[in-house]
């Protein structure tokens, strides 16, 4: 049975964020193609990891056998998140632009799930998986645009997703997300809501071609 791994990190519910609704279009496909299959939710917003301290930093570099109590302690969560990464047969995380990148909760989840010389390294235990990532956004931060030098959740992701952990990474934009909510955006409304509806087509495809490619 394949298991989806699913990470939210908007602050707002469903109804009032474009991540939370784009990756709940891509999920409701995927539990439709594997209706026996496991779905692993983490919100990192309802519930937050820890941020990455000392004692789970430094464990990652020493034998396991040399780990002190609070070591050990710190280590046991990181490896409760990396094994939910690498036995996922397909990947789902929200976005959401925060001042120009990623929210701290989901920088959170990152840091504990990239492990030199396990998920990260020559090693990538997680190598392949396909990831799609929900980059909504309030402006447009796409190439041409004034505000492009911006962008720094594609760019970052990027880095880290594809090149660190070597996830097969797709992206799904949603932008203009505030123009309903700002006087001075009015005139993109239409374009925000033409941006929306690609997201939601684009996840539902995008979930039922992975389905159908790991059944086969």
């Amino acid at each position: 049975m394949a298991t989806l791994l699913h990470i939210d990190s908007s602050v707002f519910p469903t109804e009032a964020s474009a991540s939370r609704a784009v990756a709940e279009a891509f999920r409701k496909q995927w539990e439709e193609q594997h209706p026996e299959g496991t779905v692993i939710h983490r919100d990192l917003a309802a519930e937050p990891v820890a941020h990455i301290t000392a004692d789970a930093h430094l464990a990652g570099f020493v034998p396991e056998s040399a780990h002190t109590p609070g070591q050990a302690a710190a280590f046991a969560e990181r490896v409760k998140l990396i094994e939910e990464l690498e036995r996922a047969d397909a990947i789902l995380i929200g976005a959401p632009m925060y001042n120009f990148t990623i929210p701290s909760t989901l920088k959170a989840w990152l840091d504990n799930v990239i492990l030199m010389g396990r998920t990260a390294g020559e090693t990538q235990s997680a190598k392949g998986t396909p990831v799609t990532v929900i980059a909504s956004r309030g402006g447009s931060y796409a190439p041409g645009t004034p505000r492009e030098g911006y962008e720094y959740v594609q760019n970052y992701l990027k880095a880290v997703l594809a090149d660190a952990l070597g996830l097969d990474l797709e992206f799904i934009v949603p932008e203009l997300t505030m123009a309903s909510k700002n006087p001075a955006m009015a005139d993109l409304v239409p374009l925000a809501e033409a941006s929306h509806d690609r997201a939601l087509e684009a996840a539902a495809t995008r979930a039922r071609r992975l389905a159908e490619h790991i059944a086969a």
